[in-house]
């Protein structure tokens, strides 16, 4: 019975998030009500209360799920990059890669013009602390203030890449895109070395 329970609330869930995504792309978080929400999934405002406490609450939820998924992937990575087992980021950017493409509709409304910018910065504060950190080994910087144009040049570069992936349909694989993200990012890095 527990299972059915779980099964039964994981779908209620999923209904509410895919519904919240479906209005998100279209409006601003705070144009977006629980009643607007349960209507569209056809689901009772009690049902939404008994999962989140409002809106902003179900979109944070969504938000940290996205990034404790991506943490376990640079997780996953990180050490290897610490043994310097690996001189290119492309197995980190398939990975990650791949964590978006299974979220792909709620990437793009992420990194839509409605998403948040908060999203953003968070995911910035974890580029550097986490991958440029951890990583730093791949890229020789010869100045130090190279460290910080290389950083932002590949940061954006990469949400460039993302956003124009994802616009485009996901047409590519993770890994065609890796590899064309790693290669512009190696020989971006070698152009100021």
């Amino acid at each position: 019975m527990e299972k059915k329970i779980d099964r039964r609330v994981r779908k209620t869930k999923q209904q509410l998030q895919d519904g919240f995504i479906q209005l998100r792309k279209k409006k601003d978080l705070k144009d977006i009500t629980v009643k607007e929400l349960c209507e569209l999934t056809d689901l009772n405002r009690g049902t939404f209360y008994l999962h989140y406490k409002d809106i902003y609450d179900l979109s944070e939820q969504l938000e940290s799920s996205l990034f404790i998924s991506l943490q376990d992937v640079l997780d996953k990575h990180s050490l290897d990059y610490e043994n310097n087992l690996t001189n290119s980021p492309e197995p980190l950017l398939r990975d990650i890669l791949q964590l978006i493409k299974d979220n792909a509709d709620f990437c793009t409304m992420l990194l839509s013009d409605t998403g948040e910018i908060t999203f953003i910065n968070k995911l910035k504060k974890l580029v550097l602390d986490i991958v440029f950190k951890k990583c730093i080994n791949i890229f020789d910087f010869n100045k130090e203030e190279h460290f910080t144009y290389s950083y932002n040049f590949i940061l954006y570069g990469c949400i460039g890449i993302i956003d124009s992936w994802l616009l485009n349909g996901l047409k590519e694989s993770p890994e065609e895109i890796a590899q064309l993200t790693s290669k512009i990012i190696l020989d971006g890095i070698n152009l100021l070395n």
